[in-house]
């Protein structure tokens, strides 16, 4: 009995797992990669061969976490993929939006290509490939005890993340031994506003467990509420634009509701129009509306007085492409818009056409992954290229992190000491240094915890007196290293251009630390190409 990990180590994106036990294999999330060289990252050969899967279970309907799926279908996978109904749903949404933007974005590129003499782009996938990812779909309810493959059954738990999200509990047998492992998954807070609190589990041999915040606090609800309320007053007072880049599953739905309550206290005027800029805002917020039974006290409090959640007086949906650019005529206006981390989507138009204007307020309510153009905004660069155009930023940016659907480091720390039989705790799905402080705190807290690289595999057996076979694969290994090594060089790229054009002075100091460095990159790159000649 095997558990490999296949993504999602020192990053938040690209969630893949991958449990074997005899000729049982069964893969966990298959999901995008987001963030710099993400679309050579997501077309790099499959860690599995599809046709020797015997299924995939995922833990909730987010791109990072399904995205890869209709590639996987289109690869020759033929089983079942299973999940809960409300992430059915979402993912019908998601997958086709995504396809959608693909091919928009090779149809671009290809463009391009062809002035050059360079040859046509092909998207990652299509429609007609996400209808036959669809057709593999086998929704099931939560608690509900099946067994997805020869001695391999899974149990869905509610993750209080977003609508259907799951932690996932497998147990595994081989002969006597039998083996659990569970899968937090993303887990929400503990105190929650959209979904009910994560469930409570207390046993397990191994336990994969999310670290996006490992190292952070969030403010309490009513912190973030009065913090959102203080933000917006301030970007409504100056007349302007106010952008927020937000997730169009589960933190649309949330700033929709936390708007509404504002509206309601007066505190958004009914004069300023509130446009939910998303082709596919309207079908994910009607999923939400058919699963109310799933959302919080709080929500459900509200919707049994007859008040609806996520309806905003003067909210407009903008469909259609045209409509979305007519906004830029609209000098005052709260305008959300699709992706959370404006890698994609109408946010980037709206970026764009905003970002250079004083009067403009960008508002983030979401996690911002490295790489992406909003964490390059929120790391303060001044100078970003938006759809092939340089922008200067002057608009005024702020960050609301009390609104994530992720645990913080708090949460997570007391969802681990509901563990009463000591599991390993292997910690993924965060930056290096989040999975590093959750993974301190964890041992702190008396469990055992490792920080996994992609391509480690874990030998699985019961008890408490292992010590867990650890092989780290080559290919993965090498593939790891490379990532990592183009994020380093792209980062510096990005800060080179940063400080050249923001025209500030540099001390003397500061210029002898830049010598350095180049100094330092000269010699990087002689001994690559030594290397590389000699290895030719």
């Amino acid at each position: 009995m095997r558990l490999r990990i296949l993504g999602a180590a020192g990053e938040v994106t690209g969630s893949c797992y991958l449990l074997e036990n005899g000729d049982s294999r069964v893969l966990v999330d298959f999901g995008l990669h987001q963030g710099r060289n993400d679309d050579d990252r997501n077309r790099e050969p499959f860690p599995v061969v599809p046709q020797s899967l015997t299924a995939v279970v995922l833990t909730h309907a987010h791109l990072d976490h399904t995205g890869r799926v209709p590639l996987l279908v289109k690869g020759g996978y033929g089983g079942k993929v299973w999940c809960t109904l409300p992430t059915a749903e979402l993912t019908d949404v998601l997958w086709r939006d995504a396809a959608r933007l693909m091919q928009e974005e090779a149809e671009w590129k290809t463009r391009k290509n062809r002035r050059k003499g360079l040859e046509d782009v092909e998207p990652l996938y299509s429609a007609e490939d996400v209808d036959q990812a669809l057709r593999r779909l086998a929704p099931v309810g939560y608690d509900q005890l099946l067994e997805v493959a020869p001695n391999i059954r899974v149990r869905f738990r509610d993750a209080g993340h977003i609508l259907g999200s799951s932690i996932l509990e497998f147990w595994m047998i081989d002969g006597a031994q039998e083996v659990k492992v569970v899968f937090s998954g993303d887990l929400g807070p503990q105190e929650t506003v959209m979904e009910k609190s994560p469930a409570c589990i207390e046993d397990a041999d191994y336990v994969v467990i999310e670290s996006t915040y490992g190292d952070r606090l969030h403010k309490t609800n009513l912190e973030s509420r009065d913090e959102f309320r203080d933000v917006l007053r301030q970007a409504l007072k100056g007349r302007g634009k106010v952008l927020i880049p937000t997730f169009v599953v589960d933190r649309a739905q949330r700033v929709l509701y936390e708007l509404m309550l504002l509206r309601q206290e007066g505190d958004l005027p009914p004069d300023v129009p509130v446009f939910f800029d998303s082709p596919m805002g309207v079908r994910a917020t009607e999923i939400y509306r058919r699963h109310t039974d799933l959302l919080s006290s709080e929500i459900q409090e509200r919707i049994h007085k007859g008040i609806d959640p996520f309806a905003l007086e003067n909210l407009q949906y903008v469909a259609e492409p045209e409509a979305s650019r007519e906004i830029n005529d609209v000098r005052h206006a709260l305008v959300m818009a699709g992706s959370g981390m404006c890698t994609g989507g109408r946010i980037v138009h709206h970026l764009k056409h905003n970002l250079w204007n004083e009067s403009c307020h960008v508002i983030f309510v979401g996690y911002q992954a490295q790489g992406t153009l909003g964490r390059r905004l929120v790391d303060g660069d001044k100078i970003l290229r938006i759809a092939g155009e340089d922008v200067t930023v002057k608009a005024q940016l702020h960050t609301i992190n009390g609104f994530s659907a992720h645990a913080d480091r708090r949460d997570l720390l007391r969802w681990a000491r509901n563990f009463r039989n000591g599991p390993l705790f292997i910690v993924t799905h965060g930056e290096s240094k989040s999975s590093q402080a959750l993974a301190e705190g964890l041992k702190e807290e008396g469990f055992r915890a490792e920080v996994p690289a992609v391509g480690q595999e874990f030998s699985l057996e019961s008890g408490q007196s292992f010590s867990p076979a650890v092989i780290v694969s080559e290919a993965f290994a090498e593939r790891s290293r490379r990532t990592i090594q183009a994020q380093i060089l792209g980062d510096i790229a990005d800060l080179a251009l940063s400080i050249r054009e923001s025209g500030d002075s540099i001390s003397d100091e500061m210029a002898g630390l830049l010598q350095t460095s180049r100094m330092l990159l000269r010699l990087v790159r002689q001994q690559s190409a030594q290397e590389e000649e000699k290895a030719g």
